[in-house]
């Protein structure tokens, strides 16, 4: 209850408005009473952070490869985008509490499944959350925001001296995340088996020359 609540006054307020103060208010109780369960904001924005990660599904290894690294990087991007507010907290919070170690855990071994080897596993793993964290924060506090700049233009001004800007801004709103995402996730994915394939041939080609030597 403590937790559905903070997600509804972190939505209504953002995190910079957020406190307990205001979470007590919205239950009905004394912010003492929330310590109770809570030590501090820290502990209960590591509960609101473990409790989505628990609903983060690690896709079957029944399935090929691409297509459990697709879901992977689907899910963390559904499951960053639900609370919209508390997205720029979950995307740099460094997971190391016991339940986000064990998604943490899956989801690496899933690139080490990929044949990558231990240190391109993990650089592809990495590599692949600046490609989530820059478009979850995009899609919940940047771009999906509106203007950011207090001087801004009109649409004639915008058509007559920004025309490339004005031509791609109907690609840009919120009905086109997905396919700009998705959009960008094959090209990740496409790039993630030509170097796993140039490795192979690599090896393949210094293994038949060793036997050639031998």
């Amino acid at each position: 209850m403590i937790e559905d609540a903070a997600f509804e006054v972190i939505e209504r307020e953002g995190l910079s408005g957020f406190s307990m103060r205001k979470l007590a208010a919205r239950l009905g109780c004394e912010a003492m009473s929330i310590y109770h369960h809570f030590p501090s904001q820290a502990h209960l924005y590591e509960a609101l952070v473990d409790r989505q990660m628990s609903g983060l599904v690690i896709p079957d290894d029944s399935l090929p490869w691409r297509e459990r690294a697709r879901i992977g990087m689907q899910e963390f991007r559904r499951v960053a985008t639900e609370h919209p507010a508390f997205a720029p907290f979950i995307v740099v919070y460094r997971m190391n509490s016991p339940p986000c170690l064990a998604k943490l855990n899956a989801i690496i071994g899933l690139f080490e499944d990929g044949g990558f080897g231990p240190e391109l596993s993990a650089r592809l793993f990495r590599a692949a959350g600046y490609y989530l964290m820059g478009a979850i924060l995009d899609e919940t506090a940047g771009y999906a925001k509106g203007p950011s700049a207090v001087t801004t233009v009109g649409d004639e001004e915008l058509a007559r001296d920004y025309p490339s800007v004005m031509a791609a801004a109907a690609y840009f709103g919120t009905s086109g995340f997905d396919k700009t995402f998705e959009l960008g996730l094959e090209l990740f994915l496409d790039e993630m088996e030509r170097i796993r394939d140039a490795a192979r041939d690599l090896a393949a080609k210094s293994g038949g020359r060793a036997r050639k030597k031998l």
